[in-house]
Formats: structure tokens, sequence, C-alpha cells
């Protein structure tokens, strides 16, 4: 059958021709389903995709424009389209935006950014109160996570000496903190 017979048969089938779309069926359908099948992988999926195929062509027939190119391209087309929406469709939706607002964020919001930046210069200020070598052993295990041990290693005293250095220095941070 040659381009031009093809394109009768559309011309015709777009008049609600049953005839030229039974014989446009016949001589179409091996190629449109071979598409249908390499695009969708599965002869099942492919068969009932190949009909909605010839049901969009039997509605949208009045849409072909006759013209030099191949006609057999317009139908190609029409079954490649369907055969990825059909991939598509398959596909989960994306969740909705909505579902985001029950996502909670870690981060602080703009107030409590702002509180803890006005506390920390507090905190840094009543560190300064501190001796060095404590408020060092303070910012070493609250801040850089150091351990007792390590942190006694550092500064040259006995592991219960660091604890109580770090319990009193708590202690006088949280005075300085209350004022």
């Amino acid at each position: 059958m040659t381009p031009q017979d093809i394109s009768n048969l559309i011309i015709r089938t777009s008049m609600k021709d049953r005839a030229a779309f039974d014989l446009l069926y016949r001589q179409t359908s091996a190629k449109l389903f071979g598409v249908c099948l390499r695009v969708l992988k599965d002869r099942g999926e492919a068969e009932e995709a190949l009909q909605e195929v010839f049901v969009k062509i039997w509605t949208k027939a009045d849409r072909f424009a006759v013209s030099d190119l191949s006609p057999i391209s317009w139908l190609v087309a029409i079954a490649r389209n369907h055969a990825i929406d059909r991939i598509r469709a398959r596909r989960e939706p994306a969740a909705y935006i909505d579902a985001a607002l029950d996502v909670a964020d870690p981060a602080p919001g703009p107030e409590a950014a702002a509180v803890a930046g006005g506390e920390s210069e507090r905190i840094y200020r009543c560190l300064d109160e501190l001796e060095k070598d404590r408020a060092a052993a303070v910012r070493s295990a609250y801040l850089d996570g150091e351990s007792y041990a390590e942190l006694a290693a550092r500064h040259g005293v006995p592991l219960n000496t660091m604890r109580t250095w770090l319990r009193r220095s708590l202690l006088k941070l949280r005075e300085c903190l209350e004022r």
C-alpha cells in the first residue's frame, strides 16, 4: 500500500467511513503495534495501547493534513506519544507540596536564631569571666565534645579534678547567665 493510499484511508476515516478505518487498521496495525511494544516493553500493555491509539486515530483523523510527508509518520507519532503517556501515567504521582508542611525543619526558626544569637553573646561573655584554663576546658568539653579523660590529660590534672573544674565552671556560668 502506497503512502497516497494510506492518506486516502485517513481522509475517509475522518469522514467516519468504517470500511476505510477497517482497512487502515489491517494495513497499519502491525507497525503501530511494534511501536507500542518497543516503547512499553510489555505485550499485553502494547495491545491495550494499540486499541486506544486506533480510537484516537478515529477521533482525530480530521486533523491529518495531507502533505509530502509520509502519512505513516503521523500514525507512528500518535502511537509513540500514546505509549509514552502510558509510561508517565504508571509512575507514582509526585508528593503534593502540601505534604511538605508536615516535614519538620530541624533548624531553628528566625525568632529562635535571633534569640540564640543574643544568647551566644551572653555565653561567650560569661566564659570570659572564667579562668582561662577552665574556660578552655568547658569549650573543649561542650563545644568540641572532648571527654573528661582527654581534657584531664591535656591540662595535666587528675580525672576527678577535671570533673570538679567543669562542674564548678558550669555553676559559675549559670550564675552569670541568670544576672
